[in-house]
């Protein structure tokens, strides 16, 4: 995990930045974790519910075939926001590998900063889309589609906020990691 690697990082000055950047890295981990695991379980509770009434009096709740279009994106937002909290991803590291430490650092910010400037176009590029969808609502639970389409703000923003808390901690002194890619996925 991100916040793992700041803990013996740095000397002096740097070390309360190196730690900042942990505390954010592991914050921010959480909020993907909890966002996951409650969207998860409301499913889960509703699809199990909606089960039980069909059996036993034939009939459903209406609103849990819709309840998915907003909560399923936000299940995978918070797995992306945690495997980029902890460092996983898929990634070839090859070229990581034949470097030098000064070199993968650098080779690591460019990443970083790539990834920060991705996530950043797809906020702003997604603002019409976040715009029209306010307009939009489910047929029978009446919930806006923009509570899903805001899941786009969820994982992009905790994404590009990872990327610039690992530039920060890569320019403060921070160890740039060349692990071994089967270690990094998170399945």
């Amino acid at each position: 995990m991100i916040a793992d690697r700041v803990k013996n990082e740095g000397k002096g000055r740097s070390r309360p930045l190196l730690a900042l950047a942990g505390h954010v890295s592991t914050a921010i981990d959480w909020s993907g974790r909890i966002v996951a695991v409650a969207c998860l379980a409301v499913m889960f509770a509703l699809l199990f519910v909606n089960v039980v009434l069909r059996y036993t009096l034939s009939d459903g709740i209406a609103w849990a075939y819709e309840i998915h279009a907003v909560l399923l994106p936000w299940l995978v937002a918070g797995g992306v926001v945690a495997a980029a909290a902890q460092g996983r991803n898929i990634r070839v590291s090859i070229l990581p590998g034949l470097l030098g430490e000064t070199a993968r650092r650098w080779l690591s910010i460019a990443v970083h900063l790539a990834v920060a400037v991705i996530c950043i176009t797809v906020l702003w590029s997604s603002q019409p889309i976040l715009k029209a969808s306010q307009f939009q609502s489910l047929a029978t639970l009446g919930i806006k589609q923009v509570w899903g389409y805001a899941s786009l703000l969820f994982a992009f923003g905790g994404m590009g906020l990872i990327a610039l808390v690992e530039t920060a901690r890569l320019l403060f002194g921070g160890d740039a990691e060349c692990g071994v890619a089967e270690d990094s996925s998170l399945t």
